[in-house]
Protein backbone atom coordinates (compact mmCIF):
# COMPACT_ATOMS: atom_id res chain seq x y z
CA UNK A 1 0.00 0.00 0.00
CA UNK A 2 1.36 3.43 -0.96
CA UNK A 3 1.64 5.97 1.65
CA UNK A 4 -0.55 8.30 -0.41
CA UNK A 5 -3.00 5.89 -1.01
CA UNK A 6 -3.06 5.03 2.80
CA UNK A 7 -3.15 8.47 4.01
CA UNK A 8 -6.41 9.02 1.70
CA UNK A 9 -8.26 6.12 3.65
CA UNK A 10 -6.93 6.55 7.05
CA UNK A 11 -8.66 10.36 7.13
CA UNK A 12 -12.25 8.76 6.34
CA UNK A 13 -11.36 5.78 8.37
CA UNK A 14 -10.67 7.90 11.59
CA UNK A 15 -14.23 9.72 10.80
CA UNK A 16 -15.96 6.91 10.76
CA UNK A 17 -14.46 5.26 13.80
CA UNK A 18 -15.40 8.47 15.56
CA UNK A 19 -18.70 8.48 14.20
CA UNK A 20 -19.83 4.65 15.27
CA UNK A 21 -17.57 4.62 18.59
CA UNK A 22 -14.52 2.95 17.21
CA UNK A 23 -15.21 0.85 14.68
CA UNK A 24 -14.69 1.91 10.92
CA UNK A 25 -16.82 -0.04 8.12
CA UNK A 26 -14.31 -0.46 5.44
CA UNK A 27 -17.08 -0.41 2.86
CA UNK A 28 -18.18 3.52 3.71
CA UNK A 29 -14.49 4.55 4.02
CA UNK A 30 -14.12 3.41 0.62
CA UNK A 31 -16.70 5.06 -1.06
CA UNK A 32 -15.90 8.16 0.58
CA UNK A 33 -12.39 7.81 -1.32
CA UNK A 34 -13.38 6.89 -4.38
CA UNK A 35 -15.96 10.18 -4.43
CA UNK A 36 -12.77 12.34 -3.50
CA UNK A 37 -10.29 10.48 -5.88
CA UNK A 38 -12.16 9.67 -8.38
CA UNK A 39 -8.71 8.74 -10.47
CA UNK A 40 -8.14 5.75 -7.78
CA UNK A 41 -11.79 3.91 -9.44
CA UNK A 42 -8.83 1.68 -11.57
CA UNK A 43 -7.53 0.62 -8.25
CA UNK A 44 -10.64 -0.18 -6.48
CA UNK A 45 -9.69 -4.02 -5.49
CA UNK A 46 -6.37 -1.90 -4.04
CA UNK A 47 -8.03 0.50 -2.17
CA UNK A 48 -10.84 -1.87 -0.76
CA UNK A 49 -7.65 -4.46 0.31
CA UNK A 50 -6.23 -1.36 2.03
CA UNK A 51 -9.68 0.21 3.54
CA UNK A 52 -9.63 -3.23 5.45
CA UNK A 53 -6.76 -3.25 6.84
CA UNK A 54 -6.19 0.38 8.14
CA UNK A 55 -10.02 0.02 9.72
CA UNK A 56 -8.43 -3.05 11.54
CA UNK A 57 -5.68 -0.66 12.63
CA UNK A 58 -7.64 1.98 13.57
CA UNK A 59 -10.43 -0.50 15.85
CA UNK A 60 -7.32 -1.57 17.56
CA UNK A 61 -6.56 2.03 19.01
CA UNK A 62 -8.44 3.19 21.99
CA UNK A 63 -11.49 5.82 21.13
CA UNK A 64 -9.65 8.83 22.77
CA UNK A 65 -6.84 8.35 20.74
CA UNK A 66 -9.23 8.08 17.36
CA UNK A 67 -11.07 11.24 18.03
CA UNK A 68 -7.61 13.28 18.06
CA UNK A 69 -6.19 11.80 15.34
CA UNK A 70 -9.31 12.33 13.36
CA UNK A 71 -9.20 16.11 14.80
CA UNK A 72 -5.78 16.40 14.31
CA UNK A 73 -6.09 15.65 10.47
CA UNK A 74 -8.96 18.15 10.16
CA UNK A 75 -10.23 20.16 12.64
CA UNK A 76 -13.94 19.72 10.97
CA UNK A 77 -13.66 16.56 11.36
CA UNK A 78 -14.77 15.93 14.83
CA UNK A 79 -17.99 18.42 14.48
CA UNK A 80 -19.31 15.64 12.37
CA UNK A 81 -18.63 12.55 15.22
CA UNK A 82 -19.92 10.91 18.61
CA UNK A 83 -16.61 12.61 20.14
CA UNK A 84 -18.35 15.98 20.08
CA UNK A 85 -22.27 15.19 19.56
CA UNK A 86 -24.13 16.16 22.41
CA UNK A 87 -27.51 14.09 22.39
CA UNK A 88 -30.65 16.72 23.88
CA UNK A 89 -34.05 15.30 23.86
CA UNK A 90 -36.47 18.01 22.99
CA UNK A 91 -38.16 20.69 25.44
CA UNK A 92 -41.53 18.84 26.94
CA UNK A 93 -44.36 21.06 25.81
CA UNK A 94 -45.90 22.90 28.68
CA UNK A 95 -43.70 21.32 31.35
CA UNK A 96 -43.30 23.10 34.52
CA UNK A 97 -40.27 22.72 36.70
CA UNK A 98 -41.51 20.37 39.52
CA UNK A 99 -44.60 19.81 37.99
CA UNK A 100 -43.69 16.81 36.14
CA UNK A 101 -44.88 13.79 36.25
CA UNK A 102 -44.03 10.73 33.89
CA UNK A 103 -44.50 7.08 34.09
CA UNK A 104 -43.31 3.53 33.44
CA UNK A 105 -46.15 1.10 32.98
CA UNK A 106 -45.10 -2.39 32.60
CA UNK A 107 -46.89 -5.66 32.43
CA UNK A 108 -45.34 -7.93 35.11
CA UNK A 109 -45.28 -10.98 32.75
CA UNK A 110 -41.46 -11.21 33.18
CA UNK A 111 -38.40 -8.88 33.60
CA UNK A 112 -37.43 -5.88 31.40
CA UNK A 113 -35.84 -6.20 27.75
CA UNK A 114 -33.57 -4.29 25.79
CA UNK A 115 -37.01 -2.82 24.36
CA UNK A 116 -38.47 -1.45 27.47
CA UNK A 117 -35.83 0.50 28.27
CA UNK A 118 -36.63 2.96 25.63
CA UNK A 119 -39.08 4.08 27.30
CA UNK A 120 -37.42 4.07 30.64
CA UNK A 121 -35.03 5.86 29.65
CA UNK A 122 -36.67 8.67 28.17
CA UNK A 123 -39.38 9.29 30.67
CA UNK A 124 -36.19 9.19 33.76
CA UNK A 125 -34.09 12.14 31.41
CA UNK A 126 -37.23 14.09 31.08
CA UNK A 127 -38.35 13.30 35.17
CA UNK A 128 -34.42 14.40 35.61
CA UNK A 129 -34.25 17.66 33.71
CA UNK A 130 -37.74 19.15 34.70
CA UNK A 131 -36.92 17.88 38.90
CA UNK A 132 -40.51 16.51 38.37
CA UNK A 133 -41.60 12.81 39.57
CA UNK A 134 -41.21 9.14 38.20
CA UNK A 135 -44.08 6.30 38.57
CA UNK A 136 -43.60 3.03 37.65
CA UNK A 137 -46.83 1.49 37.63
CA UNK A 138 -47.15 -2.13 37.68
CA UNK A 139 -50.26 -2.96 35.30
CA UNK A 140 -51.04 -6.31 36.31
CA UNK A 141 -54.84 -6.50 35.35
CA UNK A 142 -54.00 -9.73 33.13
CA UNK A 143 -53.60 -12.41 35.60
CA UNK A 144 -53.03 -15.04 32.90
CA UNK A 145 -49.85 -13.56 31.94
CA UNK A 146 -48.37 -12.82 35.32
CA UNK A 147 -45.33 -13.96 36.77
CA UNK A 148 -45.02 -13.39 40.31
CA UNK A 149 -41.28 -12.77 40.22
CA UNK A 150 -41.63 -9.87 38.12
CA UNK A 151 -42.74 -7.66 40.91
CA UNK A 152 -39.35 -8.11 42.18
CA UNK A 153 -37.48 -8.45 38.79
CA UNK A 154 -38.83 -4.77 36.86
CA UNK A 155 -37.64 -2.42 40.32
CA UNK A 156 -34.49 -4.18 40.25
CA UNK A 157 -34.01 -3.51 36.29
CA UNK A 158 -35.05 0.46 36.63
CA UNK A 159 -32.33 0.16 39.50
CA UNK A 160 -29.50 -1.52 37.08
CA UNK A 161 -30.80 0.87 33.98
CA UNK A 162 -29.86 4.22 36.98
CA UNK A 163 -33.94 4.96 36.81
CA UNK A 164 -34.63 6.77 40.01
CA UNK A 165 -38.32 5.77 40.91
CA UNK A 166 -40.49 8.61 43.41
CA UNK A 167 -43.35 6.19 43.90
CA UNK A 168 -44.64 2.41 42.55
CA UNK A 169 -48.20 1.61 41.80
CA UNK A 170 -49.82 -2.40 41.53
CA UNK A 171 -53.20 -1.64 39.33
CA UNK A 172 -54.16 -5.03 41.32
CA UNK A 173 -54.72 -2.96 44.44
CA UNK A 174 -57.04 -0.48 43.27
CA UNK A 175 -59.75 -2.34 41.77
CA UNK A 176 -62.38 -0.38 43.60
CA UNK A 177 -61.15 2.66 41.85
CA UNK A 178 -62.12 0.92 38.66
CA UNK A 179 -65.12 -0.09 39.86
CA UNK A 180 -66.44 3.33 41.12
CA UNK A 181 -65.18 5.14 37.50
CA UNK A 182 -67.42 2.41 35.72
CA UNK A 183 -70.70 3.56 38.03
CA UNK A 184 -69.82 6.94 37.25
CA UNK A 185 -69.60 6.36 33.72
CA UNK A 186 -72.75 4.19 33.54
CA UNK A 187 -74.36 7.37 35.58
CA UNK A 188 -73.63 9.54 32.91
CA UNK A 189 -74.75 6.98 30.39
CA UNK A 190 -71.63 6.21 29.04
CA UNK A 191 -71.18 2.84 29.45
CA UNK A 192 -73.44 -0.23 29.13
CA UNK A 193 -73.19 -4.10 29.98
CA UNK A 194 -73.41 -5.99 26.90
CA UNK A 195 -74.16 -10.22 26.86
CA UNK A 196 -74.03 -10.19 23.68
CA UNK A 197 -71.50 -12.87 22.01
CA UNK A 198 -68.02 -11.35 21.43
CA UNK A 199 -68.27 -12.00 17.78
CA UNK A 200 -71.23 -10.84 16.80
CA UNK A 201 -70.55 -7.70 19.10
CA UNK A 202 -67.74 -6.99 16.95
CA UNK A 203 -69.46 -7.41 13.60
CA UNK A 204 -72.00 -4.62 14.99
CA UNK A 205 -69.45 -2.42 15.96
CA UNK A 206 -67.63 -2.78 12.88
CA UNK A 207 -70.80 -2.23 10.89
CA UNK A 208 -71.40 1.38 12.88
CA UNK A 209 -74.33 -0.51 14.55
CA UNK A 210 -75.76 -0.94 18.38
CA UNK A 211 -75.80 -3.77 19.85
CA UNK A 212 -79.19 -4.41 21.84
CA UNK A 213 -77.64 -3.50 24.80
CA UNK A 214 -76.71 -0.12 23.43
CA UNK A 215 -79.80 1.59 24.78
CA UNK A 216 -80.24 0.02 27.91
CA UNK A 217 -81.38 2.29 30.72
CA UNK A 218 -78.76 3.11 34.18
CA UNK A 219 -80.76 1.13 36.00
CA UNK A 220 -80.42 -1.68 33.61
CA UNK A 221 -77.15 -1.11 33.42
CA UNK A 222 -76.14 -1.22 37.01
CA UNK A 223 -78.71 -3.86 37.81
CA UNK A 224 -75.93 -6.28 35.61
CA UNK A 225 -73.13 -4.41 36.12
CA UNK A 226 -73.71 -5.67 40.01
CA UNK A 227 -74.54 -8.82 38.83
CA UNK A 228 -70.78 -8.80 37.20
CA UNK A 229 -69.38 -8.26 40.50
CA UNK A 230 -71.08 -11.12 42.16
CA UNK A 231 -69.95 -14.01 40.32
CA UNK A 232 -73.83 -13.76 38.32
CA UNK A 233 -72.01 -14.25 35.16
CA UNK A 234 -69.07 -16.46 33.85
CA UNK A 235 -66.06 -15.43 31.48
CA UNK A 236 -67.05 -13.78 28.06
CA UNK A 237 -71.07 -13.99 29.65
CA UNK A 238 -71.22 -10.17 30.01
CA UNK A 239 -68.75 -7.69 29.34
CA UNK A 240 -69.18 -3.57 30.93
CA UNK A 241 -68.31 -1.29 27.30
CA UNK A 242 -67.80 1.97 27.51
CA UNK A 243 -69.52 4.24 24.91
CA UNK A 244 -67.78 6.38 21.71
CA UNK A 245 -68.85 7.05 18.80
CA UNK A 246 -70.49 4.33 16.78
CA UNK A 247 -69.48 6.30 13.88
CA UNK A 248 -66.09 7.18 13.98
CA UNK A 249 -64.05 6.44 10.83
CA UNK A 250 -61.84 4.44 12.70
CA UNK A 251 -63.68 0.72 13.65
CA UNK A 252 -60.89 0.37 16.26
CA UNK A 253 -62.39 3.52 18.02
CA UNK A 254 -65.63 2.36 18.11
CA UNK A 255 -67.05 1.45 21.80
CA UNK A 256 -64.56 -0.87 23.57
CA UNK A 257 -64.70 -2.85 26.38
CA UNK A 258 -63.98 -1.46 29.71
CA UNK A 259 -64.27 -4.38 32.05
CA UNK A 260 -64.01 -8.09 31.65
CA UNK A 261 -64.72 -11.35 33.48
CA UNK A 262 -61.71 -13.81 34.49
CA UNK A 263 -62.80 -16.85 37.11
CA UNK A 264 -60.57 -19.37 35.57
CA UNK A 265 -56.99 -18.10 36.89
CA UNK A 266 -56.46 -16.50 40.33
CA UNK A 267 -54.36 -13.42 40.43
CA UNK A 268 -51.38 -14.24 42.52
CA UNK A 269 -51.92 -10.79 44.50
CA UNK A 270 -55.39 -10.80 44.93
CA UNK A 271 -56.08 -14.45 44.32
CA UNK A 272 -60.16 -14.78 43.46
CA UNK A 273 -60.91 -11.83 45.42
CA UNK A 274 -62.07 -10.36 42.33
CA UNK A 275 -63.33 -11.54 38.96
CA UNK A 276 -63.82 -8.59 37.54
CA UNK A 277 -60.63 -7.37 35.60
CA UNK A 278 -60.16 -3.69 33.82
CA UNK A 279 -59.08 -3.63 30.58
CA UNK A 280 -55.95 -1.65 29.65
CA UNK A 281 -57.94 1.58 27.98
CA UNK A 282 -60.30 2.43 31.42
CA UNK A 283 -56.94 1.13 34.10
CA UNK A 284 -55.11 3.42 32.56
CA UNK A 285 -57.00 6.14 31.76
CA UNK A 286 -57.76 6.56 35.12
CA UNK A 287 -55.07 6.25 36.49
CA UNK A 288 -52.93 8.42 34.14
CA UNK A 289 -55.83 11.26 35.62
CA UNK A 290 -55.70 10.33 39.60
CA UNK A 291 -51.63 9.99 39.37
CA UNK A 292 -51.51 13.67 38.04
CA UNK A 293 -49.59 12.44 34.80
CA UNK A 294 -48.49 15.94 32.57
CA UNK A 295 -46.89 13.82 29.84
CA UNK A 296 -47.24 10.36 28.86
CA UNK A 297 -44.24 8.77 25.89
CA UNK A 298 -44.95 5.29 24.38
CA UNK A 299 -44.73 3.72 21.32
CA UNK A 300 -47.15 4.70 18.37
CA UNK A 301 -49.35 1.01 18.59
CA UNK A 302 -50.96 3.13 21.43
CA UNK A 303 -52.50 5.19 18.75
CA UNK A 304 -55.80 4.47 19.02
CA UNK A 305 -55.62 3.72 22.55
CA UNK A 306 -55.02 7.31 23.14
CA UNK A 307 -57.82 7.89 20.83
CA UNK A 308 -60.22 5.46 23.18
CA UNK A 309 -58.95 6.98 26.54
CA UNK A 310 -60.05 10.42 25.74
CA UNK A 311 -62.99 9.36 25.60
CA UNK A 312 -63.01 8.77 28.98
CA UNK A 313 -60.69 12.27 30.03
CA UNK A 314 -64.00 14.44 28.27
CA UNK A 315 -66.50 12.28 29.96
CA UNK A 316 -65.08 13.69 33.32
CA UNK A 317 -63.65 16.90 32.20
CA UNK A 318 -60.50 15.91 33.20
CA UNK A 319 -57.45 17.24 31.66
CA UNK A 320 -55.21 15.13 29.25
CA UNK A 321 -51.59 14.87 29.76
CA UNK A 322 -49.89 15.77 26.64
CA UNK A 323 -49.30 12.50 24.68
CA UNK A 324 -45.75 11.20 22.55
CA UNK A 325 -46.09 8.39 20.32
CA UNK A 326 -42.21 7.51 19.11
CA UNK A 327 -41.97 4.99 16.14
CA UNK A 328 -41.98 1.57 16.36
CA UNK A 329 -38.48 -0.57 17.24
CA UNK A 330 -37.61 -3.53 15.42
CA UNK A 331 -35.26 -5.89 17.71
CA UNK A 332 -33.42 -8.28 15.47
CA UNK A 333 -31.58 -10.87 16.49
CA UNK A 334 -32.73 -10.96 20.16
CA UNK A 335 -35.71 -12.84 22.00
CA UNK A 336 -37.68 -11.03 23.90
CA UNK A 337 -40.91 -12.55 23.99
CA UNK A 338 -41.88 -13.63 28.03
CA UNK A 339 -43.95 -16.97 27.37
CA UNK A 340 -41.11 -18.28 24.96
CA UNK A 341 -38.51 -17.72 27.25
CA UNK A 342 -40.53 -18.81 30.30
CA UNK A 343 -40.78 -21.79 28.05
CA UNK A 344 -37.17 -22.40 27.92
CA UNK A 345 -36.41 -21.97 31.35
CA UNK A 346 -38.49 -24.74 32.37
CA UNK A 347 -37.39 -26.84 29.67
CA UNK A 348 -33.78 -26.09 31.11
CA UNK A 349 -32.85 -24.88 27.83
CA UNK A 350 -32.39 -21.71 28.80
CA UNK A 351 -30.20 -20.89 32.35
CA UNK A 352 -32.59 -18.15 33.44
CA UNK A 353 -33.92 -15.03 33.13
CA UNK A 354 -30.18 -13.71 32.69
CA UNK A 355 -29.10 -16.20 29.70
CA UNK A 356 -26.88 -14.53 27.46
CA UNK A 357 -28.57 -15.46 24.72
CA UNK A 358 -31.61 -13.19 25.45
CA UNK A 359 -32.29 -9.61 25.16
CA UNK A 360 -33.19 -9.08 28.64
CA UNK A 361 -31.81 -6.31 30.42
CA UNK A 362 -30.75 -8.86 32.96
CA UNK A 363 -28.92 -10.55 29.95
CA UNK A 364 -27.63 -7.09 29.02
CA UNK A 365 -26.20 -6.68 32.57
CA UNK A 366 -24.62 -10.23 32.73
CA UNK A 367 -22.71 -9.76 29.40
CA UNK A 368 -21.11 -6.19 30.80
CA UNK A 369 -23.38 -4.08 28.78
CA UNK A 370 -23.59 -0.79 30.73
CA UNK A 371 -26.42 0.61 31.82
CA UNK A 372 -25.05 4.10 30.21
CA UNK A 373 -24.33 2.90 26.61
CA UNK A 374 -27.97 1.66 26.11
CA UNK A 375 -28.66 5.36 27.87
CA UNK A 376 -27.12 7.07 25.09
CA UNK A 377 -28.25 4.54 22.33
CA UNK A 378 -31.81 5.81 23.27
CA UNK A 379 -30.61 9.51 23.66
CA UNK A 380 -29.34 9.30 20.32
CA UNK A 381 -32.26 7.86 18.51
CA UNK A 382 -34.37 10.60 20.61
CA UNK A 383 -37.70 10.76 20.38
CA UNK A 384 -38.52 9.91 16.29
CA UNK A 385 -41.73 9.15 15.43
CA UNK A 386 -40.62 6.82 12.03
CA UNK A 387 -40.23 3.47 12.78
CA UNK A 388 -36.41 2.07 12.97
CA UNK A 389 -34.57 -1.12 13.48
CA UNK A 390 -32.33 -1.31 16.69
CA UNK A 391 -28.70 -1.17 15.61
CA UNK A 392 -26.60 -3.63 18.15
CA UNK A 393 -23.29 -2.35 16.06
CA UNK A 394 -24.41 0.92 17.55
CA UNK A 395 -25.15 -0.09 20.77
CA UNK A 396 -21.87 -1.93 20.86
CA UNK A 397 -20.68 1.61 19.58
CA UNK A 398 -21.77 3.58 22.91
CA UNK A 399 -20.64 0.24 25.10
CA UNK A 400 -16.78 0.35 23.68
CA UNK A 401 -16.56 3.99 24.41
CA UNK A 402 -17.49 3.37 28.39
CA UNK A 403 -15.13 0.23 28.12
CA UNK A 404 -12.44 0.56 26.24
CA UNK A 405 -10.86 3.27 28.73
CA UNK A 406 -11.10 0.90 31.66
CA UNK A 407 -11.06 -2.84 30.79
CA UNK A 408 -7.60 -4.23 31.78
CA UNK A 409 -5.87 -6.52 28.92
CA UNK A 410 -5.63 -10.00 29.08
CA UNK A 411 -4.46 -13.08 26.58
CA UNK A 412 -6.83 -15.48 26.12
CA UNK A 413 -5.90 -18.54 23.46
CA UNK A 414 -9.03 -20.12 21.98
CA UNK A 415 -8.29 -23.22 20.53
CA UNK A 416 -4.60 -23.75 21.62
CA UNK A 417 -2.01 -25.24 20.25
CA UNK A 418 1.19 -25.61 21.57
CA UNK A 419 4.51 -24.61 20.44
CA UNK A 420 8.18 -25.43 21.42
CA UNK A 421 10.56 -22.47 21.35
CA UNK A 422 14.10 -23.23 21.15
CA UNK A 423 17.61 -20.84 20.81
CA UNK A 424 16.93 -19.52 24.04
CA UNK A 425 17.33 -20.72 27.67
CA UNK A 426 14.98 -17.39 29.55
CA UNK A 427 12.42 -15.08 28.38
CA UNK A 428 10.70 -12.37 29.99
CA UNK A 429 7.62 -10.91 29.06
CA UNK A 430 5.77 -7.20 30.35
CA UNK A 431 2.24 -6.49 28.67
CA UNK A 432 0.65 -3.21 30.05
CA UNK A 433 -2.55 -4.25 31.85
CA UNK A 434 -3.83 -1.41 29.82
CA UNK A 435 -1.80 0.22 27.18
CA UNK A 436 -2.92 3.84 27.95
CA UNK A 437 -2.66 3.39 31.52
CA UNK A 438 1.20 2.28 32.47
CA UNK A 439 0.24 3.70 36.43
CA UNK A 440 -1.98 0.40 36.46
CA UNK A 441 1.09 -2.27 36.28
CA UNK A 442 1.73 -4.65 34.15
CA UNK A 443 1.03 -8.41 33.44
CA UNK A 444 4.76 -9.99 33.90
CA UNK A 445 5.86 -13.73 32.43
CA UNK A 446 9.25 -15.44 33.23
CA UNK A 447 9.82 -18.35 31.09
CA UNK A 448 12.70 -20.89 31.13
CA UNK A 449 13.54 -23.73 29.43
CA UNK A 450 12.05 -25.98 27.80
CA UNK A 451 10.22 -23.02 26.98
CA UNK A 452 6.32 -23.76 25.40
CA UNK A 453 3.46 -20.99 24.86
CA UNK A 454 0.06 -21.90 22.78
CA UNK A 455 -1.13 -20.43 20.34
CA UNK A 456 -4.36 -21.07 18.35
CA UNK A 457 -4.81 -23.07 15.59
CA UNK A 458 -5.39 -20.21 13.27
CA UNK A 459 -1.96 -18.41 14.12
CA UNK A 460 -0.22 -21.35 14.48
CA UNK A 461 -0.81 -22.57 10.70
CA UNK A 462 -0.08 -18.91 9.28
CA UNK A 463 3.25 -19.14 11.50
CA UNK A 464 4.01 -21.88 9.71
CA UNK A 465 3.15 -20.64 6.33
CA UNK A 466 5.18 -17.74 6.28
CA UNK A 467 7.75 -19.11 8.51
CA UNK A 468 8.14 -15.73 10.23
CA UNK A 469 5.94 -14.42 13.59
CA UNK A 470 6.53 -12.06 16.09
CA UNK A 471 4.88 -13.24 19.50
CA UNK A 472 3.67 -9.96 21.31
CA UNK A 473 5.90 -8.82 24.08
CA UNK A 474 7.75 -11.67 24.36
CA UNK A 475 9.49 -12.35 21.34
CA UNK A 476 10.05 -12.90 17.59
CA UNK A 477 10.28 -16.66 15.80
CA UNK A 478 11.10 -18.47 12.66
CA UNK A 479 9.52 -21.78 11.90
CA UNK A 480 12.05 -24.38 12.19
CA UNK A 481 11.63 -28.31 12.23
CA UNK A 482 8.25 -27.67 13.39
CA UNK A 483 9.63 -25.44 16.38
CA UNK A 484 10.07 -21.55 16.88
CA UNK A 485 13.35 -20.76 16.61
CA UNK A 486 14.50 -17.39 18.93
CA UNK A 487 15.99 -14.77 16.45
CA UNK A 488 15.67 -11.80 18.83
CA UNK A 489 13.27 -8.98 19.91
CA UNK A 490 13.43 -6.42 18.02
CA UNK A 491 10.35 -4.85 17.07
CA UNK A 492 11.50 -3.52 13.59
CA UNK A 493 10.78 -6.78 12.18
CA UNK A 494 6.95 -5.30 12.08
CA UNK A 495 8.18 -2.79 9.86
CA UNK A 496 9.17 -5.61 7.62
CA UNK A 497 5.87 -7.09 7.49
CA UNK A 498 6.02 -9.71 10.54
CA UNK A 499 2.71 -10.38 12.04
CA UNK A 500 2.69 -10.28 15.67
CA UNK A 501 0.17 -12.78 17.66
CA UNK A 502 -0.75 -13.20 20.92
CA UNK A 503 -0.01 -16.16 22.99
CA UNK A 504 -0.64 -17.82 26.45
CA UNK A 505 2.03 -19.82 28.88
CA UNK A 506 1.34 -23.55 28.52
CA UNK A 507 0.94 -23.36 32.65
CA UNK A 508 -2.04 -20.44 31.85
CA UNK A 509 -5.58 -21.08 33.11
CA UNK A 510 -8.30 -23.39 31.91
CA UNK A 511 -10.92 -20.64 30.33
CA UNK A 512 -14.77 -20.37 28.95
CA UNK A 513 -15.96 -17.92 27.41
CA UNK A 514 -20.03 -18.14 27.11
CA UNK A 515 -21.46 -16.36 23.76
CA UNK A 516 -24.38 -14.74 22.83
CA UNK A 517 -25.16 -17.36 20.23
CA UNK A 518 -25.33 -20.14 22.82
CA UNK A 519 -21.48 -20.84 21.85
CA UNK A 520 -18.83 -22.16 24.43
CA UNK A 521 -15.25 -20.90 23.47
CA UNK A 522 -12.76 -22.80 25.44
CA UNK A 523 -8.89 -22.58 25.69
CA UNK A 524 -6.34 -21.38 28.21
CA UNK A 525 -6.18 -17.44 29.56
CA UNK A 526 -3.58 -15.88 31.41
CA UNK A 527 -4.00 -15.79 35.33
CA UNK A 528 -6.40 -13.17 35.70
CA UNK A 529 -6.99 -11.92 39.21
CA UNK A 530 -10.19 -12.43 41.51
CA UNK A 531 -10.17 -8.42 41.77
CA UNK A 532 -11.74 -8.70 38.13
CA UNK A 533 -14.45 -10.94 38.91
CA UNK A 534 -17.30 -8.72 37.85
CA UNK A 535 -15.81 -6.45 35.80
CA UNK A 536 -15.09 -6.22 31.85
CA UNK A 537 -11.82 -6.65 30.31
CA UNK A 538 -10.67 -7.10 27.06
CA UNK A 539 -9.10 -10.24 25.84
CA UNK A 540 -6.61 -8.90 23.17
CA UNK A 541 -8.17 -10.13 19.54
CA UNK A 542 -11.23 -11.94 20.94
CA UNK A 543 -13.37 -8.75 22.36
CA UNK A 544 -13.87 -7.79 25.74
CA UNK A 545 -15.79 -10.10 28.02
CA UNK A 546 -17.22 -10.10 31.27
CA UNK A 547 -15.52 -11.84 33.78
CA UNK A 548 -17.68 -14.08 36.09
CA UNK A 549 -15.32 -15.91 37.98
CA UNK A 550 -11.18 -16.77 38.15
CA UNK A 551 -11.17 -19.97 39.90
CA UNK A 552 -10.54 -23.20 39.58
CA UNK A 553 -11.10 -22.03 36.11
CA UNK A 554 -11.77 -18.30 34.25
CA UNK A 555 -15.57 -18.25 33.52
CA UNK A 556 -16.89 -15.10 30.90
CA UNK A 557 -19.18 -13.96 29.05
CA UNK A 558 -18.59 -12.04 25.74
CA UNK A 559 -19.53 -8.70 25.82
CA UNK A 560 -18.78 -7.27 22.26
Amino acid sequence: MSAELKEAIRKYALQNAALFGGKANPKAVMGKVLAERPDLRSRAKEVSAAAEEVCREIASLPFEDICRMAESIDPNLLKKTKCERKHVLPDLPGAVEGKVVMRMAPGPSGPLHIGHTRVSILNDEYVKRYKGKYINRLEDTNPEKIDPEAYKMIPEDLKWLGVHVDETVIQSDRFEIYYDIARQLIDLGKAYVCTCPAEPWRQMKEAGKECPHHSQTREEAHELFDRMLSHGFGEEEAVLVVKTDLKHPNPAVRDFVGLRIVDSVPHPRTGDRYTVYPMMNLSVAVDDHLLGLTHVIRGKDHLNNTLRQEYIFNYFGWKKPWYHHYGLVHIPEAILKTSTIHKGIRSGEYSGWDDVRLGTVRAMAKRGIQADAIRNYWLDVGMKDVDIEFSWDNLYAFNKQIIDPVADRYFFVWDPECLEIVGVDRLESRSPLHPDHPERGTRDHSLTAPIRVLMTREDLEGFRERGTVRLKDLCNLRWEGGKGVYTGSDHNVLREGVKISHWAPADGVEAEVFMPDGSVRKGVAESIPASETGKVVQFERFGFVRIDSTSPRVRAYFTQ
